[in-house]
């Protein structure tokens, strides 16, 4: 049941974001989507400069008591 429970949980983040909204779980953390810009990349194995397109990203943002939590 906490499986079920969890991944419902998750499902509605992944939905909230995908609306455009952030998600804010309180002494946890944001999750946010930005828009990154286009750039030229190299490709390590060739060496070519590849051009990578705008995309968008999940970034996450830890909160106060998570950080203060991890740093000990």
């Amino acid at each position: 049941q906490i499986k079920l429970v969890i991944q419902a949980t998750l499902d509605y983040i992944i939905e909230a974001l995908l609306k455009g909204q952030n998600i804010e779980l309180r002494n946890f953390g944001v999750f946010k989507v930005k828009n990154r810009k286009g750039r030229m990349a190299r490709n390590p194995r060739t060496g070519q400069k590849v051009q990578v397109s705008d995309r968008k990203v999940v970034v996450f943002k830890p909160g106060l008591i998570m950080k203060e939590k991890i740093r000990g």
